[in-house]
């Protein structure tokens, strides 16, 4: 016997805290915690092999979410700095996801409640490791895009990020592509997203904007201009004359989209500019 196997096994004998298991050869315990329906009655129980908190061959009738062979989606329970993140793979023990296999920044590895397409790898040792799928087998998933998409709202599960973007599997099926360009910030890796197709391409895939429509990110954008505005007493060293580097970096706007708020702010009375200064009318 080793850890991650899948075995049926004959019960050998009973105790107060569970049954010992044979292959015929070598016995492992099915802790009563373990047991997931009435056996008094088998001769023979299919468990999974694995290493428990005291480093000890153990059996469990808990059947993994995913395995070596079989791809799935799982939870992310917790994350360590420097080391990755565990999920939640079905068993009493969650699963690793090593550094290596997420990205480079932890600003934009997955959180509690995200979730990644994983397969299962036990070492003989009996660590877990989950491993996220490759495009080639988070391809099997995916549905063709029809032109009636166009302009849709769809959500859906961040299953890659690259630098020219980030990819996302959404709740049809269907695989997006959102740019840089066409978002306030990256996206968490295995984070959930909604977002708006821009344009449905030949391949069946589309690409998407997690941006709001220009109507309403007038109204957005204001309000955050407000919003500093007021952080600041009433007063921002910010105006239409301002360099567009200083508007990016500050409310990672383009000179554009400011000036669209900023016009629509004095439009309306909320604010005005003195000597390069934008002011709150109070």
């Amino acid at each position: 016997m080793r850890p991650g196997q899948q075995l049926t096994l004959s019960i050998d004998h009973q105790t107060d805290f569970g049954y010992f298991l044979t292959d015929g050869e070598d016995t492992v315990l099915l802790h009563n915690s373990e047991i997931t329906e009435d056996i008094e009655d088998k001769d023979e129980v299919e468990v999974f092999i694995y290493v428990d908190s005291q480093e000890r061959l153990a059996a469990t009738m808990k059947k993994p979410l995913i395995s070596f062979y079989d791809y799935g989606w799982v939870e992310v329970t917790d994350k360590v700095e420097d080391m990755g993140v565990f999920v939640d793979v079905g068993l009493s023990k969650d699963a690793l996801v090593a550094t290596e296999h997420l990205p480079p920044y932890e600003s934009v590895w997955p959180q509690k409640g995200d979730r990644l397409y994983c397969m299962l790898k036990v070492t003989n040792r009996g660590r877990m490791f989950a491993k996220p799928a490759p495009e080639d087998i988070i391809s099997e998933l995916f549905t063709d895009a029809g032109e009636e998409m166009m302009n849709k709202e769809l959500t859906g599960t961040v299953y890659r990020l690259i630098a020219s973007g980030s990819f996302i599997i959404t709740d049809e099926g269907i695989r997006g592509f959102i740019h840089p360009t066409e978002r306030k910030e990256e996206p968490r890796l295995g984070s959930r997203v909604t977002g708006r197709v821009i344009q449905v391409k030949e391949d069946g895939s589309v690409n998407m904007s997690l941006l709001p429509r220009k109507q309403d990110a007038l109204s957005v954008d204001a309000e955050e201009i407000l919003t500093y505005l007021r952080s600041r007493n009433g007063a921002m060293p910010y105006g239409d004359k301002s360099h567009p580097d200083d508007i990016r970096e500050r409310f990672n706007l383009s000179k554009a989209a400011f000036k669209r708020a900023l016009g629509h702010l004095m439009k309306t009375g909320r604010v005005y500019q003195e000597n390069g200064w934008t002011y709150e009318k109070q």
